[in-house]
């Protein structure tokens, strides 16, 4: 078989739904043509491999590019002032009910040219990069204007313009009901569904559409009327759900097809069955949950009682999670979520990408997929949740290019 490059002497944990467990491979091969994988499996069974450029990693433990499937990584400013106003005592819907929270990044990122916004954000993609992320999805939100909102997804697509990584975009104009609309929620639900989301569409500017469906954001009912905007416009949906309360996103998100309810911490046994029934993912958010000082985790239990598949993102936001490491995240779900190592690792790779629709491309090693790889010093996997503040990367493989050191 012609290849362009081949990895050998590797431990593999491809994550494949072919073999047993994480997809474990000792003495394992990894072969890309043209920027996908032609094989990976044992050594003992690969083809005849024909490459110019062969590797030997030295027994280095090879998992599939991590991906980090909820962020909000573009946006204009910082809310350490709130940080220290919740230290005194005031909670996440106080400080939104004032002004504060969302709408205190819509300002300062209305005010923001597009290059002043690409450039705060590329510091914050660069953190998740150099832990071995290969695949990030941004979200708008912080604009709540026709205009803000592009510039955001403009800036967004232009990440992968200056950095080697897939951007996955997604438009949250139902994040936050404006000022300038607050005498009028209908209004402002006409520009999000009569005119933005076909725009986006059109424009090629996202991929999906997100709605805060929750007491103090969207209503059931007006999430239901964005989504049906979202899917007339051939855009797939997700939802931050049951973040605050058990509000019926999460069985909402089900109903229309959701690719993932996002946060779901109280999420109840029925928006879990009504889940598992559509397979919506269920996108596990450890930083908010740990920055805001929530009680209530999510339902674990009921989500793999019932075969609801589990991610785990960072939530990379100003004002809930200012968290840049998806190494982090996932010790956090083992130790605040008591998810395992198995379901961390899986978290953040083929379930990370199946809560994004792009299972077919990426999110396990297999031939035919991106070759997106993260290759670790590790003795084994289990250290990449364990470990916290340690950073492992040998090297971070993007469609089968091999970096310099």
């Amino acid at each position: 078989m012609r290849c362009d490059r081949v990895w050998s002497d590797a431990r593999l944990l491809t994550l494949a739904a072919g073999r047993p467990g994480r997809g474990v491979v000792e003495g394992g091969v990894i072969a890309t043509k043209d920027g996908r994988i032609a094989y990976a499996g044992p050594a003992a069974d690969a083809p005849a491999l024909d490459a110019l450029d062969h590797i030997r990693l030295d027994g280095r433990w090879v998992t599939p590019g991590l991906i980090d499937c909820h962020t909000h990584l573009v946006y204009a400013g910082d809310r350490a002032d709130e940080f220290e106003r919740r230290l005194a005592g005031a909670t996440y819907e106080e400080i939104a009910r004032a002004g504060g929270g969302i709408l205190s990044t819509v300002r300062a990122t209305r005010a923001a040219t597009e290059e002043a916004i690409v450039a705060a954000s590329l510091r914050r993609l660069d953190a998740l990069l150099a832990e071995g992320v290969t695949t990030v999805e941004v979200k708008s939100g912080y604009g709540l204007d026709r205009d803000t909102e592009l510039r955001q997804l403009r800036a967004a697509k232009a990440l992968a313009r200056h950095r080697s990584v897939d951007v996955r975009t997604t438009y949250l104009g139902a994040h936050a009901l404006p000022p300038e609309f607050a005498a009028d929620r209908g209004k402002y639900l006409d520009l999000v569904c009569d005119e933005m989301i076909s725009r986006v569409a059109a424009d090629g500017l996202a991929e999906a559409v997100d709605v805060f469906c929750e007491r103090i954001a969207f209503t059931p009912a007006e999430t239901q009327r964005v989504f049906a905007a979202a899917r007339a416009a051939g855009l797939a949906r997700k939802v931050h759900a049951d973040q605050l309360t058990d509000g019926g996103g999460a069985a909402l998100a089900a109903r229309y097809g959701a690719l993932s309810a996002d946060h779901v911490e109280y999420t109840g046994e029925a928006g879990a069955a009504a889940m598992a029934a559509a397979g919506t993912v269920a996108v596990l958010l450890p930083g908010a949950f740990y920055f805001l000082r929530e009680a209530q985790a999510p339902p674990v239990a009921h989500f793999r009682r019932l075969g609801v598949p589990m991610a785990v993102a960072t939530d990379s936001n100003p004002g809930s999670s200012p968290l840049t490491s998806l190494l982090l995240a996932m010790n956090m779900a083992a130790t605040l979520f008591r998810l395992t190592v198995g379901e961390c690792l899986a978290g953040v790779t083929r379930e990370a990408a199946r809560a994004l629709g792009i299972i077919d491309h990426v999110g396990t090693l297999e031939p035919g997929k991106n070759c997106d790889l993260a290759i670790w010093d590790i003795e084994r996997p289990a250290e990449l949740v364990y470990r916290i503040g340690f950073n492992p990367l040998y090297r971070r493989v993007w469609r089968g290019e091999w970096p310099t050191p």
